[in-house]
This record gives C-alpha cells, structure tokens and sequence, in this order.
C-alpha cells in the first residue's frame, strides 16, 4: 500500500511561482517513477511532468521551460517549481506513483489569478 500527500498549492498572481511536494510513504521503491497530473474545471486530467527512479524527466508542452520537477530519494518526496504561472495553469495537481499499480494523491488546488 502506498500513500501520497501532496502540499503547496494556494493563489498566486500571474507571473508568479509555487512549490508543490508530494511526499510519498509505504512499500516505495526508490527506483519509481513519479509524476505530476493536473485537471482544470470540465477538462480532461493533463499530463504535466514525470521523474523516473534515475532522475530522468519529461514535461508536458504546455508547462516546457517554466516547471521543473526534482526528488529527494531521502524524504521520498516530489517537487514541482511553478515559475511564470498563468491562469490557464490553474487546477487541481495530483502526484502519482507507478508500481505494480498506479497510486494517487488527493490533489492540491493552484490557483492562479489574472
């Protein structure tokens, strides 16, 4: 069984930044991949970025250039730096894990005003 808290979200100005975390606990393994999905109001879940066990990433089109995701192998924790947000980056932003099946997090709300 594995457990993901996701923290961080809140308001932010367009413009602005945001640092999500997801810690994750239970039967984790250091080389998962983990990863970042956010679902705007009455749209589709939107792939944002992922980390695999050795680090490597991949982020979606639309947040390119502007989120970063890192690890901490230690805290088994997630991050994602949210730089130069836009209103269409706001919703609901859940972590997940990939094992023998995928977990989820309950999901942070960002919202960012024009």
């Amino acid at each position: 069984q594995v457990e993901l808290v996701e923290s961080g979200g809140g308001l932010v100005q367009a413009g602005g930044s945001l640092r999500l975390s997801c810690a994750a606990s239970g039967s984790i393994l250091r080389l998962n991949t983990m990863g970042w999905y956010r679902q705007a109001p009455g749209k589709q879940r939107e792939f944002v970025a992922r980390i695999t066990g050795v680090g490597l990433t991949t982020y979606g089109d639309s947040v390119q250039g502007r989120f970063t995701i890192s690890k901490d192998n230690g805290k088994n924790t997630i991050y994602l730096q949210m730089n130069s947000l836009q209103p269409e980056d706001t919703g609901v932003y859940s972590c997940m894990i990939i094992t023998s099946i995928d977990y989820w997090g309950q999901g942070t709300q960002v919202t960012v005003s024009s």
